[in-house]
């Protein structure tokens, strides 16, 4: 690893990251060592840094390695190499360097926490964030990697950890498991400022990392099917219930919702602003369901065409996939056993499919015939009724076609704005971490432990789908024995919804060990044969499937017949410089 080489890009990309950020990130590693490690206040603005590392928009919205994007639940116009299976090694990979870029300045702060003459009090929480963030970027790695090296110190470039083997994943593992249980010692109780970790935010990231690796034990040690949870997986799901517990008894947090935004608390909760941005005039302030977000500012540019390219480029396509996976309001899913859900209306209108669904559904995507707003011509002011006589419809002649009209038939809404603003203003926080995915972390891990979950370890996940759907039935053993369904399968059905666009899916099919099966299928948009849109506009002469659906994506074999897929190859440069690494399994 070209450790000097990453000290000095380093520094240029965190202060890039700093001009974006409500928080002093001006990177302090230039500062002479005396003047760094001898002053508390010096421990936390080189800590202050880190936060730049804190993953934005570019987690959904870019072709990024966690992104939906590369999923089973959306595509765009041009086949992505990553979901298709046919991505190869690359010469060089930000992702990994990058991340070794950021532990190395983790590691230089707790290097010198030795060499602080005052009391570690006064420098915990700058000690406590750095152990976050080397956990985070080393889940990361292993997350894309598996095996990686693990350094706990700063090396220098003729170290010979540097050009030894990797280690084993469970060993970083451990590392990271360590590193945030120490840190939620360290971090305060409440965070300083928005944007700032707490305890609550260490112990909300174990969840998430010991979940994700105590299923990838037990899935990929005893297949996609276990029903069984070896020691190892057993310790870490166990870890990742009791860390999901910590954060719900602390109850510092809340599902967002208003009773005035109702059923679309859901979508405006992704679009608060410090101005008014909903009918409700709910700021960001009033939203106390991200336990850590990367903060925007009004005025300053994200980088990313956000609304433009949801609602009138047409650069994202939502799968039939995904829009059939909302149940209906008696908590059935569309079709079940070979029974169709008799509260599913079919396509037999432009948005009859939406009709008795899961509100999320309705205010996620953009239901054909939805009036809506955007900031590129039609948008609201009053906030109220009359705005409604000056807007587009979702499908219709005036203005962009919104609506999935020339894509797949399903349109995002979610992500949105509904405020005038130039293109790439939107201010949005993004939510790297939120309660919803605390919840659902829960009840999946209870369940996994021993394959069965009680009607009151369910009652979170219930508080997340209930949040929008208040008259929606209750996920519950009964429901479940009753309809003949899977338990796993709901679990992991109201995580993917509740999650979607906000990169989780690809990660979910990975330690689940299912992605071979699920992203071998053709990507399909909409049902055309036999239904509504059949002789519509955009729809008729678009090649289909034998059951009617448009083919967005196929010839995805390459996922089935081999299981290389489930990690990203090394870097070449990275192999030529310490060829000791040795390169991912069939790369």
């Amino acid at each position: 690893m070209k450790i000097k080489k990453y000290m000095a890009a380093g520094c240029l990309a965190m202060a890039a990251v700093s001009l974006t950020s409500c928080m002093d990130l001006e990177p302090k590693a230039e500062m002479g060592d005396n003047l760094v490690w001898s002053s508390a206040e010096n421990f936390q603005l080189f800590a202050n840094q880190f936060y730049g590392q804190v993953p934005d928009m570019e987690r959904w919205f870019d072709d990024s390695p966690h992104g939906d994007f590369r999923s089973d639940l959306l595509c765009g116009r041009n086949v992505n190499a990553v979901s298709q299976g046919t991505n190869t090694v690359p010469p060089n990979d930000g992702n990994y360097n990058g991340a070794y870029t950021n532990i190395y300045y983790c590691n230089l702060l707790l290097k010198n926490v030795g060499s602080f003459g005052g009391s570690y009090s006064e420098i915990k929480v700058p000690v406590g964030e750095a152990k976050f963030f080397r956990a985070m970027n080393y889940f990361n790695l292993v997350q894309l990697y598996g095996n990686v090296t693990l350094l706990t110190e700063p090396v220098d470039i003729d170290s010979e950890k540097l050009y030894g083997p990797r280690d084993d994943r469970g060993a970083v593992i451990d590392q990271c498991v360590k590193d945030l249980l120490e840190a939620e010692e360290d971090l305060p109780d409440a965070p300083a400022a928005e944007g700032r970790l707490c305890k609550d935010a260490a112990r909300a990231f174990l969840s998430r990392v010991a979940l994700y690796e105590g299923t990838w034990q037990k899935f990929h040690t005893d297949g996609a099917n276990a029903t069984s949870t070896n020691p190892r997986a057993a310790s870490l799901l166990k870890i990742a219930a009791d860390a999901a517990q910590r954060v719900i008894t602390s109850n510092r947090y809340q599902l967002f919702y208003n009773k005035d935004l109702g059923e679309q608390s859901y979508r405006y909760m992704f679009i608060l602003e410090d101005e008014q941005c909903n009918p409700a005039g709910i700021t960001k302030s009033g939203n106390k369901e991200y336990i850590l977000a990367r903060r925007h500012r009004l005025g300053d540019k994200t980088g990313r065409n956000i609304t433009h390219a949801i609602l009138t480029s047409f650069n994202f396509f939502v799968t039939s996939k995904m829009a059939e996976m909302y149940v209906c309001q008696n908590g059935l899913p569309i079709e079940y056993n070979g029974v169709t859900n008799p509260q599913y209306k079919g396509i037999t209108t432009r948005n009859s499919e939406y009709e008795n669904r899961d509100n999320r559904m309705r205010t996620t995507l953009l239901m054909p015939g939805q009036k809506y707003f955007d900031n590129d011509g039609k948008w609201r002011t009053k906030w109220n009724d009359q705005d409604y006589g000056n807007c587009y419809v979702a499908g219709g002649e005036d203005g962009p076609k919104a609506g999935g009209v020339g894509g797949s038939g399903y349109a995002i809404w979610k992500w949105a704005t509904e405020r005038q603003m130039a293109d790439y203003m939107e201010s949005y926080d993004f939510p790297f971490i939120r309660l919803a995915e605390v919840y659902l972390n829960y009840a999946e891990a209870k369940f996994e432990l021993d394959n069965k979950i009680s009607d009151g370890d369910l009652k979170w996940l219930n508080e997340v789908r209930n949040r929008v759907n208040p008259k929606m039935t209750k996920l519950t053993n009964d429901l479940v024995t009753k309809n003949g369904l899977s338990m796993r399968e709901e679990i992991r059905r109201e995580r993917t919804v509740e999650l979607f666009l906000e990169g989780f899916r690809l990660d979910d099919l990975k330690r689940w060990a299912t992605a071979p099966e699920e992203m071998s299928k053709n990507l399909t948009g909409i049902k055309v044969s036999g239904t509504w849109y059949e002789s519509k506009e955009g729809y008729a002469g678009r090649t289909l499937d034998d059951k009617g659906y448009i083919i967005l994506y196929n010839d995805r074999g390459a996922w089935k017949q081999s299981s290389k897929l489930y990690l990203y190859p090394l870097p070449s440069d990275q192999l030529q410089l310490n060829p000791k690494l040795e390169q991912n399994p069939g790369w």
